[in-house]
């Protein structure tokens, strides 16, 4: 009997996935794994790392997204290791590849911690590529689709954003969509682990402040002025 090869699982698990993912919210489904799949293997070129383990990690990390499970974030990880073992991965294997689902959400950045953080480099390069996707041209789109689907307002004056945020507050927060550039998409350039990375997010960044400019300009024509210049000090 021929041995499963990297590909063969590779290629099992986006199956897995596009399965799972039918009917799955605009910014949320298989095509954003597919574009963090694609630039998980971009940064990885330039970095040591399994590439095994970056592949499974970056098509498996949304399999059940926790703000579409009630705030419950151990169904995605529970998912990925019974998945995982139906594949006959190898227990290091999948013990890597869950650990990074269960600590690649942004929102997890914004609790305290105990102790030392987990940060191998398969993490690191996993989570520039779901990072990126939440900046540029891409990330405004799936802000907006995501604020859609909860029939939230694009702009209100009088909400201004939450620039201490908790991680709680993060996961209940109803606040209009251009707040969330101020709480997540803004932040993301600095935080970004691999070279590669901070490279892709320079441009993404700078696309995402020159909309902001743009919105208020066209939100207040009156005053336009008042309302970018209010941006930036955010």
């Amino acid at each position: 009997m021929s041995k499963t090869s990297n590909a063969d699982y590779v290629e099992q698990t986006i199956d897995f996935v596009k399965e799972v993912l039918q009917g799955a919210e605009g910014g949320h489904d298989w095509f954003h794994i597919q574009r963090v799949f694609r630039n998980s293997l971009l940064i990885a070129k330039d970095e040591d790392v399994d590439v095994l383990v970056v592949s499974l990690a970056a098509l498996l990390h949304d399999i059940a997204d926790a703000k579409f499970n009630d705030g419950n974030e151990s169904i995605g990880p529970k998912m990925a290791t019974t998945f995982l073992n139906q594949l006959k991965i190898n227990k290091k294997t999948t013990k890597h590849v869950v650990k990074i689902i269960e600590n690649i959400s942004f929102k997890n950045s914004l609790k305290k911690r105990r102790g030392r953080p987990f940060r191998t480099k398969e993490f690191q390069v996993v989570q520039d590529a779901d990072r990126l996707d939440a900046m540029g041209a891409i990330g405004i789109a799936r802000a907006f689709n995501y604020g859609g689907f909860k029939n939230r307002k694009l702009y209100d004056p009088m909400i201004a954003p939450n620039l201490e945020i908790t991680k709680e507050q993060y996961k209940m927060s109803t606040a209009p969509t251009i707040n969330h550039f101020y709480e997540k998409l803004l932040l993301l350039k600095d935080k970004m682990n691999t070279e590669t990375g901070k490279r892709l997010a320079e441009e993404r960044h700078r696309f995402m402040l020159t909309f902001l400019q743009q919105f208020y300009k066209e939100w207040d024509p009156l005053a336009p002025s008042s309302l970018v210049k209010k941006a930036k000090k955010l």
